[in-house]
Parts: structure tokens; sequence; C-alpha cells
């Protein structure tokens, strides 16, 4: 297979692959000269290192050699197994923050300026932080705030699930949802085709669904989370494909879209129609797999150090989807926080929403914290 090629990607980034990662061939983006202060970029989910495009050249055009790698599971990267019955231990947290260690080590790079993580790439950020400070010397999370490690022995959530079902409309949570066997053939083989879901689940988390106005939720409870919208919190007998199908933008409103066009949209269904969704979903399945993340219990009480910031769109459901876990983050878990910013005009997918906002954030941080000059 053949790394990304240069017709779809910003002037400025080039793409390749780096070999032995972890039991990987990982495909990886990057911009900028290699020596100066590194910027790791990690992706979520349904997404690619392709998600930072808008930002990388800016990012390298500060001064920085930026790197943005498609992870475990996902886009060209291989070597991981996307079996729904095969081994889930690779795809753990600390595993993944092993996934990026390697990349580093391969690329020649003992330390680097930054981390920076969105969505499910976000906790993956806050743990290379925690674990190794000495290596990734700040930390920048997006759309996913991390309240800290599991406490040991903490009660478990799972009851919500029954009250869920039990409302007056049946509901079911996302994430336990992307658990199940069907997750990967009802997105990946929807009658809609990969592209339209892939279009429709990207419009309805963004802020130009007019609708996702998030606030905060009092508790972990079923009527509270009942609250967000559909992409979060299903209808029961609904699976993601028919969900978002119901909020498909009309051909209008995607020629006008210029965060996401559709030959870009081209990029990641294009990746998803080959691959499946299982790599991504395999990461859901050990948050809900017994004992796979016990080991984070090790780290109970222990917070992040190193300098740290907090970026996500304004209208993104997904800084509130845990209550609690802004607070947790800013006041506990993280003991050098530069600040909490939510970008007007972007909801979840805020780095390519708004990257400009985006860029002039992480250049604040990034420049304050490795010095680099403007």
């Amino acid at each position: 297979m053949e790394p990304l090629g240069a017709d779809v990607l910003p002037q400025g980034v080039r793409a390749g692959f780096v070999d032995g990662i972890n039991g990987l061939r990982m495909h990886v983006l990057e911009a900028g000269e290699p020596g100066r202060p590194c910027v790791l970029l990690l992706h979520g989910f349904p997404e690619l290192a392709y998600s930072w495009r808008k930002v990388m050249v800016p990012l390298a055009a500060a001064g920085f050699h930026v790197v943005a790698p498609d992870q475990r599971g996902y886009g060209r990267t291989t070597g991981w197994d996307a079996a729904y019955d095969g081994d889930l231990a690779p795809f753990r947290h600390f595993n993944v923050v092993r996934d990026a260690m390697g990349l580093l080590k391969a690329l020649g790079i003992n330390q680097i300026a930054g981390v920076v993580g969105h969505d499910f790439g976000s906790p993956i950020a806050a743990w290379c932080a925690l674990l190794r400070p000495d290596v990734f010397r700040s930390v920048a999370l997006m759309s996913a705030p991390f309240g800290g490690p599991p406490e040991v022995g903490a009660p478990s959530r799972d009851a919500v699930h029954a009250d869920l079902a039990a409302l007056d409309r049946p509901r079911k949570h996302y994430q336990w949802y992307y658990g199940t066997r069907a997750a990967n053939a009802d997105m990946w083989r929807c009658p809609q085709g990969v592209h339209d879901f892939l279009r429709a689940y990207y419009h309805h988390k963004s802020a130009d669904w007019a609708a996702n106005k998030p606030f905060k939720l009092a508790g972990w409870t079923a009527a509270e989370l009942a609250k967000m919208p559909t992409y979060y919190i299903m209808d029961r007998d609904r699976n993601m494909a028919e969900t978002v199908a119901v909020e498909m933008p009309t051909p209008a409103e995607i020629a006008a879209n210029r965060w996401l066009t559709e030959a870009e949209m081209r990029v990641y269904s294009g990746e998803y129609e080959r691959t499946g969704f299982q790599g991504g979903l395999q990461w859901y399945r050990t948050r809900i797999v017994g004992g796979l993340n016990q080991e984070q219990e090790i780290f109970a009480g222990r917070r992040i150090d190193v300098p740290s910031v907090f970026i996500a769109g304004a209208s993104d459901w997904g800084v509130q989807q845990t209550p609690g876990a802004v607070e947790r983050m800013r006041e506990v878990a993280c003991t050098r926080m530069a600040g909490v910013h939510l970008i007007q005009g972007a909801g979840h997918w805020v780095q390519q929403e708004q990257p400009g906002e985006t860029v002039r954030l992480l250049l604040d941080f990034l420049r304050m914290e490795a010095r680099v000059a403007p």
C-alpha cells in the first residue's frame, strides 16, 4: 500500500511509513523540519491523521516539526487485528501510549514540545503526559476532558444502562453500543453507504447542526444523560447509521460546507470503505471489557504535572458528556492548566471547523512552553 497521496494533502505535508513500531507499520504525516521542537498529534474516532491537515502547516511555519500518525486500528497503519473475537489487549490505553513512544524513538526524538490529542486521542495524550512527563513536555487536550486516573475499586457506572433502557423513550449509550458485535457492520455495510454515513455523522456533531447547544449535566443518571443528542444517547432500537441518517445535510448544505468538502470527505470514506470501523471500535471495547484497563488504577491520585491546555468547540457536547469531568480536569487532574478554551463556531471537529483559532490557541500555549519565537 502506498502512503496518502500528495494530491489530497496540503502543500508542505508529506506522508510515509515507519516500520517496527510496537508491531505496527505506521502511516505518518509530517510537516516542518526534523530537529525542530516536535509536536505529536493524535486523532480520535472516526478520524485519521488526515484530520490534522489544516493545522499542520501553520504549526510547522511557526517553527515546529509536526508528526501525525494513523493510530492503531486506523487508516493505512497496519499490524493490528480487526477481528471482533481477536485480542483486545493491544488496544488498551497504555499500549497505545507505547505506540507513540515507539514512533518517537524510531524518528530519533527523545523529547517533544507537546502532545495534542483530539476525541479518543485526548485520553491517550493525557496518559502520555502522566506516564512520561520527561518525554511529553506539555499536553493539549481537545474535545474530551481528562478527569484523572480511575480510583482503586471505584464503583461501576454500568447500572445506568438498564435505567436508560427503562426510560419512557428507551435509550442506550453510544460507547456501549460501539462495543457490540453488530456496530461495525451497521456502519460499514449501512444502506446509505460509508460516504453518506460519515457525512451525516460529521454534520450531526458539528456546529452546523443548530441543535448542538451543550450545557452541564447534573450527574451520571439516565434522566440527565438522555438530555444529550442521539449520537451520544441513542434510541434503543436504532443503530448509529440509522441515528445519523435522520440528520443528513441537504445537498445545498453539503455544497456550502467549507470545513469539510466532498473531496476531503472522500478521503475519509475511501479509507473506511477499505478498512471498516472495527479497529477504532476496539478502543471503545477496552473500556467495557472487564479488566483490560484496570492497570490504570495503579496511578490513582497521580496528576498531570506538565503544562496543559484544553481546547474544544463551544457547540461540542463531548465537553459535557461525562458530568464533572471538566471540573476534575481543571481542579484536580492537571496541576498546570493554562486554560479551558471553547471556540465559537465549532462543534466536535474543532481543528477542522475552526482551524485558525485552534492554531492560534495551540501556538500561544506551545510558544509559552517550548519557548519557540514567533
